[in-house]
């Protein structure tokens, strides 16, 4: 490559309660990776509170693009693109990155290239792995997100199976927050579980009919709530580590068992996960083990480019500069922006 067929996209993340900005080099190279988290702030309402995330994205999203530059040497004349998340997310939380990002393009007459969160969470997977390329199947685990992807080519995908009521992370969230383990729910119980007996309640594992490679996480939250409510009732006591690691061992078993099916079933020997809830550390052993059992490459970004970062939408936005994707100044945040659309 020519320095002429170099690429720098400065990404910015903004979706919910990171406020985040990157440069990446040509799709996989992270030059710099900054994240000014607010968890310590929303932890003392027990979860992200849309306003204040807003406020704290105004407040954060120039020191964050200035340090990101500064961090890879480079100025906003040596960018060749902006990349921005413009949906799904907090409304306000992703105004504020897509006004951020509009305003450098403009003033600088560089591309724009919205994109969206989901694919920059798939994409997370091609900054650790030079040999990862379309196509595969992803399996989508976040807070908001449950989605088992064909990744067919860069940037177009195919839902095989989604979650019919909570995401995951909701799921685990909701039980951190009754047990007691408090917010971000995913980590908390991840710990927890780690001295647990992950067989000493057998939480119900939903079937979903209609479609085999879809998820139900309502059900199993509420059996674990009724567990909850039924020992306060009675008096029990409830072993926290037997709880988290029996409720994390039913989600992980129904998320990997469908993942490995689906990629068999199709046909696709690599297996990728992204998303918030992919740096459990009990998903990925399980599905490390399954793979391996079933011939099937397993990849996994490291636990920071699991949750919300901008290098992930640096990739991303990489391959769509590359196919041409470009956006215009009435690019707006779609909150409920669906994979796939445009």
């Amino acid at each position: 490559m020519s320095s002429h067929d170099e690429v720098f996209i400065l990404a910015i993340e903004s979706s919910c309660d990171e406020t985040a900005a990157a440069v990446v080099k040509n799709g996989r190279q992270v030059l710099s990776n900054v994240i000014s988290s607010q968890i310590d702030l929303h932890t003392l309402f027990g979860g992200v509170v849309p306003e204040i995330a807003s406020r704290k994205h105004i407040e954060k999203i120039n020191p964050v693009i200035t340090q990101a530059l500064k961090d890879a040497g480079m100025t906003l004349d040596d960018i060749t693109a902006i990349g921005v998340t413009y949906g799904p997310g907090l409304v306000g939380a992703l105004l504020v990155g897509v006004a951020e990002a509009k305003a450098i393009a403009y003033a600088k007459k560089k591309p724009l290239v919205g994109v969206h969160h989901i694919e920059g969470h798939i994409s997370a997977n091609y900054i650790e792995n030079p040999d990862l390329e379309p196509p595969f199947v992803c399996l989508v685990v976040s807070g908001g997100h449950t989605h088992l992807v064909i990744v067919k080519d860069y940037g177009v995908f195919e839902i095989i199976g989604r979650t019919r009521d909570d995401a995951a992370g909701e799921a685990f969230d909701k039980v951190a927050r009754a047990v007691g383990l408090g917010y971000p729910g995913g980590p908390k119980i991840d710990q927890a579980a780690h001295g647990g007996n992950p067989h000493a309640l057998e939480f119900p594992r939903a079937k979903v009919a209609g479609n085999p490679y879809d998820f139900s996480f309502s059900g199993l939250k509420s059996a674990v709530l009724n567990t909850i409510n039924h020992a306060k009732m009675t008096g029990e006591t409830i072993v926290v580590a037997d709880l988290a690691a029996s409720f994390q061992n039913a989600v992980v078993e129904a998320l990997s068992d469908r993942a490995v099916h689906a990629a068999k079933e199709y046909g696709y020997d690599r297996l990728a996960i992204a998303g918030g809830v992919a740096s459990n550390t009990a998903l990925r052993e399980r599905l490390q083990s399954e793979c391996k059992k079933a011939g099937i490459r397993f990849y996994r970004p490291s636990p920071i480019l699991c949750t919300d970062n901008a290098a992930m939408i640096g990739a991303a936005a990489y391959y769509e500069y590359q196919k041409g994707t470009r956006h215009g100044w009435d690019l707006n945040a779609i909150p409920n922006l669906k994979l796939g659309e445009r």
